[in-house]
């Protein structure tokens, strides 16, 4: 079964924990490949899920980190950012994890993307591979 996980590069330094909390759950499942498409954004990642679907993957992950700023931008790209992933996996009926961390500052975006237990990324990973298993 081959597994995508499309990754924004904006907050690199909270999406590359995520990234590798998704990858070492998915290395413990049994005969999955892993498939990664880079992003700019959570803006872009509805289309990079989108494609990943298209080109076969049974279910993708999601990840980026939206940390609240000044203005109300982080409303927007958490709000629709969502609602593309949630719209792509209904749309294809296949699973989409969302490891998109929308938190108020940066030592939270730190806390959900340690490594080990309570790593997003890794819960999203089992959840996409969970479902997709069940659905076959």
């Amino acid at each position: 079964m081959r597994i995508g996980i499309a990754v924004a590069r904006f907050n690199q330094v909270i999406t590359d924990r995520l990234l590798s909390g998704a990858k070492e759950e998915l290395a413990r499942a049994e005969d999955i490949d892993i498939e990664v498409f880079e992003v700019a954004g959570a803006w872009e990642l509805p289309v990079a899920v989108l494609a990943l679907l298209k080109r076969g993957c049974a279910g993708v992950v999601a990840i980026g980190a939206v940390i609240r700023g000044e203005t109300d931008h982080y409303e927007v790209i958490v709000r629709e950012s969502a609602a593309g992933l949630n719209q792509v996996a209904i749309g294809h009926g296949r699973p989409v994890g969302n490891a998109v961390l929308a938190t108020e500052d940066l030592e939270q975006a730190l806390a959900r993307s340690e490594p080990g237990p309570g790593n997003k990324g890794a819960e999203a990973a089992a959840a996409v591979v969970d479902l997709a298993r069940r659905l076959g």
